[in-house]
């Protein structure tokens, strides 16, 4: 069910926001509801890469040995990493 918000906006980027919405043949309400279905989704993706990184991090097998790391050399030009 859609649901009606109010927002105030400054007139001068309403009118812009309007101009864009006629030259891309739609109207400012499906411009922000497309705006805000993709900035959700972008959430939900990102978060979803957190999750996946967390879960690889805690069940790598992978070992790291950081004894020999030297940060100063590793900043030098020609520096061992």
């Amino acid at each position: 069910m859609a649901k009606n918000i109010t927002l105030a906006v400054d007139e001068k980027l309403l009118d812009q926001y309007r101009l864009l919405a006629a030259q891309q043949n739609t109207t400012v309400n499906a411009l922000v509801r497309k705006h805000m279905e993709e900035t959700v989704g972008m959430e939900k993706r990102r978060q979803s890469a957190i999750a996946k990184m967390l879960e690889l991090g805690r069940t790598t097998k992978a070992k790291f040995d950081m004894s020999g790391w030297d940060r100063e050399a590793s900043y030098a030009p020609g520096g061992k990493v």
